[in-house]
């Protein structure tokens, strides 16, 4: 990899990292804007209409071959993580849910260590497990409100996207990127419709504030952060793209002190100033091109002629 190269990869970088700074978002918008109470609402409205969108404009149908994994994909990546993130977020103000997202990384990396012939390295491992130490000291700084549904569900659906996040790397169909997001936004949609209808209660008639926000939540939230995102996975390796998933909580936490009045005591501060080095140390390692193997020496027979 040359100079060239690894220039391209931090832009890469840097457009992925837009993605998870919008769903870090999602806790103020879930908990300060839209009706109480809906998780399974919020996330069909959320998914559905952004992968109708995206399918009638890419206009691709995937060929027989890709559905059964596309389906696996929209599963875990939309269906799955999407009900279990509003869960959460319904249950955990202030982005506590976020900040369980701190696992992913390391989640990632263990099925990379596990399944792949090539390992993350260990600066990558090390940074990662600095990421979750800086979100442990959010979770444990004063103030912090434990609700063990909200957790497990946090947990859940990050291990949920972790999966999804190396699979969709590893099963990488051969559809263009919108058809690609749009059908898994689609098919989770689908996956949630039923779940919605049968556990939320009926939406109340709704203030323009929520129609803008669930609007936002659909078009920014889902069709533009999960084309970035999956953008990100066909150019980045799975580590460096979970890695960004800090930047999430990172967001809420931020969100929370500014538009909430939430303090950041002294050590939220560390914690944050940890997440973003373990981000940065993780992108340098996977950009940090491999050093050249050593070639094998000739045979004295070889050297003599």
């Amino acid at each position: 990899m040359n100079s060239k190269q690894i220039s391209v990869s931090w832009v890469d970088v840097l457009i992925t990292a837009l993605a998870p700074a919008i769903w870090g978002s999602t806790y103020i918008v879930t908990t300060e804007l839209l009706p109480p109470d809906r998780p399974f609402t919020a996330a069909l409205l959320r998914c559905l209409p952004a992968g109708l969108l995206l399918v009638l404009y890419s206009r691709h149908l995937p060929g027989r071959a890709t559905w059964p994994r596309l389906a696996v994909l929209a599963a875990l990546n939309i269906g799955f993580f999407q009900a279990l993130l509003f869960v959460a977020a319904y249950r955990l103000p202030g982005g506590l849910a976020a900040v369980v997202g701190a696992l992913q990384p390391l989640l990632v990396m263990g099925l990379v260590w596990g399944l792949d012939s090539r390992r993350p390295a260990n600066l990558a491992l090390g940074a990662g497990a600095l990421g979750v130490a800086g979100m442990a000291a959010l979770l444990l700084a004063p103030g912090a409100v434990w609700d063990p549904l909200g957790i497990a569900a946090a947990f859940v659906g990050t291990a949920c996207m972790a999966a999804g996040t190396y699979l969709a790397r590893r099963w990488r169909p051969q559809v263009p990127l919108l058809a690609f997001t749009g059908w898994q936004l689609l098919l989770g949609g689908l996956l949630l419709a039923p779940v919605a209808w049968r556990l939320d209660p009926p939406l109340p008639p709704l203030s323009a504030t929520q129609l803008a926000a669930y609007a936002y939540l659909s078009l920014f939230g889902a069709l533009l952060a999960y084309a970035l995102w999956f953008r990100g996975i066909a150019r980045l390796t799975p580590v460096a793209v979970s890695s960004l998933g800090l930047l999430s909580p990172l967001t809420a936490v931020v969100l929370g002190w500014a538009l909430l009045g939430q303090s950041l005591t002294g050590l939220s501060l560390l914690g944050l100033v940890a997440v973003l080095g373990s981000i940065l140390a993780v992108q340098w390692a996977s950009a940090t091109p491999a050093p050249a193997p050593v070639p094998p020496a000739a045979p004295a027979a070889q050297l003599q002629r």
